[in-house]
């Protein structure tokens, strides 16, 4: 099962930056023995990619480290987010589970058969999961250890109206949602986020989607790992579902730049 692109990749910044960009779905790349374990013919999983992959949230991010005054850490998922979400929990703790969509989903974005109800998670879970958590786990301890914080800003995408799979798709989609963690988001880091995107349009809290990702071996355990979930609504800066980039896409780099720039000081 070796991936024909690495799993995920690190690439560095300053020395003694704080931050680190987790760019986690942005990827539309499956491995072939994995692509063999998902039931949608191949026209069929285009579209389920279309829908469920946070399009150019990695150049987003990459443009912002070029114009940040920082330069941030970044932690890239190379790999589609159909092979794993490593930002699930593993567990019965997950609240997608409901739908089909833990760590390995079985389900689609409009809840249809995406693998055999059947399957087996244990196997991709350790090829991919387990490997992704701890490479992000020694990378927030290094920033730990440099910069004596961590700051995780996570960089995702959502579509302008709800697909079937959301828990929560009833509430506001503004331009910019902000999800935030009650431990881990101090006030500091969410109003720098609505100062940098404020002119990006309206930003709210945790609608559509809330919470933020933080590895578990310091989830709600050390305060000096921080973090922020930064949805950008997809037609802001691209065609949806799965289409080109335009203009908004250096909108909303620069603001996020802004946040980096920031949140490092």
């Amino acid at each position: 099962m070796t991936p024909a692109v690495p799993s995920f990749e690190l690439l560095a910044g300053a020395g003694d930056s704080p931050v680190i960009l987790h760019v986690p779905h942005s990827a539309r790349e499956i491995p072939a023995a994995v692509r063999a374990g998902i039931v949608l013919d191949d026209s069929a999983l285009g579209r389920e990619l279309d829908h469920i992959t946070d399009a150019h949230t990695a150049e987003i991010a990459a443009r912002a480290a070029q114009l940040s005054g920082v330069a941030p850490w970044r932690f890239v998922n190379r790999l589609s987010r159909l092979v794993v979400d490593p930002e699930r929990f593993p567990d019965e703790r997950e609240e997608m589970l409901a739908v089909g969509m833990g760590a390995v989903y079985t389900r689609t974005t409009h809840r249809e058969a995406l693998r055999p109800e059947d399957t087996d998670p244990g196997p991709l879970v350790a090829r991919y999961f387990h490997p992704y958590a701890r490479a992000m786990t020694d990378a927030v301890a290094d920033r730990l250890a440099a910069a004596g914080r961590a700051v995780i800003i996570d960089v995702h995408s959502y579509p302008s109206e709800p697909l079937p799979y959301e828990l929560h798709g009833a509430g506001p989609r503004p331009p910019v949602c902000l999800g935030t963690d009650s431990f881990h988001t101090p006030p500091e880091l969410r109003d720098a986020a609505i100062e940098a995107f404020a002119e990006c349009g309206e930003t709210g809290l945790d609608s559509p989607f809330s919470g933020a990702y933080v590895p578990l071996e310091f989830y709600g355990k050390d305060p000096s790992v921080t973090a922020l979930m930064v949805e950008l609504r997809r037609d802001t800066y691209m065609t949806e579902p799965g289409g080109p980039a335009g203009p908004g896409l250096d909108r909303l780099a620069t603001a996020l730049a802004h946040l980096v720039t920031a949140v490092s000081r």
